[in-house]
């Protein structure tokens, strides 16, 4: 595999790296502290006075919950113009539409090919566990009457959706509307895609000057993801606290066995399929995988989003990883809007169980439908916390299902959300993993390679 520089004009200062603790391990120290916490609080808080009880809660309300909005939103103000400079930088890189279309095909087949598997094993541990079977009546009912308002919201979103509009909204009226709308964002990559063709056809002196102008863009962009990130721990420390201290273990208890079906669907599509994906087509060890992008997935689980983490995603590929920035920046900054196979999966599991809570029985036929409509819902699912909600109610409707039902899974949806992100992210790096090793065209900076 070829490898690329890091994007940075200056390296980091390996001094700086090299004292406490690496940033990873902060992460993860968080995240375990914030839930420690959380959960103590939970459980204990209950038998405090009131006064302390109070304290409690305001803590989270002005503390916790703003500092973890602050360190998203740092976040989201890069999103667009990192996405935007990324990937017309990785287009004209390629240096003709040849290699882009090579590149393109290459990323669609893997990223469809996968996501076909995250959704059959979702379906299959569906049919193996039945958990819709399991739901009791009254607490249907209570479920869906608590959240009914809610609910009929993420439905009247939904069905707004349909598979001609999800085509036709991949070109946008307007580019700057498709900015600021998160669930236009594969309009705004489809615009960088123009923008990057435009610029490989185009080769002048003010074409080259843009370049360099994006290139500024996307160092500037890294920079400060660099500052911000090393707020990534308190901010994980602060999710995982306000989470664990106002739902405690109650987020698991009422639909354990649904939430028990997608988690081991997830774990196995992300510890089985992933690594033997990674090692056997992207020529690396699955452990050294891990290792090295164990930062952006707790960054994804904690945030529960992938556009978010896409600056994480983008450093940890280059720098961590080593993969070829032009692979890179195109895969990632195009797996963040399209390549989401947690959600799919989820889709999937969600679809069939409120099936069998509804007594609906889907035979082969319709399983296989679903299927095909859970790729395709992945593809235009924003990259937003719960972004799946409303592309779920579409799915509903076509297969005869009242969409209303989802109000039985939003009391858990707020932990599974974080669980499908950590596994699109994931996702979107073995999938990048494998187009480097696949691509054999050079990348413009290269450096000999490095053992995996």
């Amino acid at each position: 595999m070829t490898h690329a520089s890091p994007v940075h004009p200056t390296p980091p200062d390996p001094e700086a790296r090299s004292r406490g603790l690496p940033l990873h391990l902060k992460v993860l120290i968080g995240f375990v502290l914030g839930a420690a916490l959380g959960l103590a609080v939970h459980f204990y808080a209950p038998g405090w006075p009131q006064p302390l009880q109070d304290f409690v809660d305001g803590f989270i309300h002005y503390a916790t919950k703003p500092f973890g909005q602050i360190f998203l939103g740092m976040l989201f103000m890069l999103v667009i113009p990192l996405m935007m400079s990324a990937l017309v930088l990785g287009v004209g890189e390629l240096g003709d539409v040849a290699s882009l279309g090579r590149l393109g095909w290459k990323t669609l087949a893997y990223t469809a090919a996968v996501t076909g598997f995250a959704v059959a094993i979702g379906l299959l541990m569906v049919n193996l566990l039945q958990p819709g079977l399991h739901m009791d009546p009254a607490t249907v009912q209570k479920a869906m009457s608590l959240n009914a308002a809610k609910a009929g919201q993420i439905v009247s979103s939904g069905q707004k959706l349909n598979a001609v509009d999800l085509i036709v909204n991949i070109v946008p009226k307007n580019v700057f509307a498709a900015m600021v709308d998160e669930k236009q964002s594969l309009g705004v990559v489809f615009f960088a895609l123009m923008i990057g063709i435009g610029l490989v056809l185009s080769p002048s002196p003010a074409t080259q000057a843009f370049k360099n102008a994006l290139q500024g863009l996307f160092e500037v962009c890294m920079r400060l993801i660099g500052l911000f990130i090393r707020l990534a721990p308190y901010a994980v420390a602060c999710f995982m606290f306000n989470l664990c201290a106002q739902l405690g273990l109650d987020v698991l208890k009422s639909l354990g066995w649904f939430v028990l079906t997608v988690v081991g669907a997830l774990a196995l599509h992300m510890f089985v399929v992933i690594p033997l994906w990674v090692r056997f087509m992207g020529r690396m060890s699955p452990l050294r995988f891990f290792r090295d992008s164990q930062e952006a997935i707790l960054t994804a689980f904690a945030t529960a989003s992938s556009a978010a983490t896409l600056p994480v995603t983008l450093r940890v590929a280059e720098e961590n990883l080593m993969l070829p920035r032009k692979v890179a920046r195109f895969v990632l900054t195009v797996g963040a809007s399209a390549n989401h196979h947690g959600t799919a999966l989820f889709e999937g599991v969600t679809v069939l169980f409120l099936a069998q809570v509804s007594g609906l029985h889907l035979d082969l036929a319709h399983q296989v439908m679903v299927l095909g409509l859970c790729i395709l819902g992945g593809i235009g699912t924003a990259g937003i916390p719960s972004g799946s909600l409303p592309v779920i109610a579409m799915i509903c409707g076509v297969v005869g299902l009242k969409p209303e039902g989802i109000g039985i899974i939003i009391g858990v949806n707020s932990f599974l959300d974080m669980c499908r992100t950590a596994l699109n992210v994931t996702g979107d790096l073995a999938t990048a993993v494998v187009v480097a090793e696949r691509t054999t065209e050079p990348d413009p900076i290269a450096e000999p390679d490095l053992p995996a």
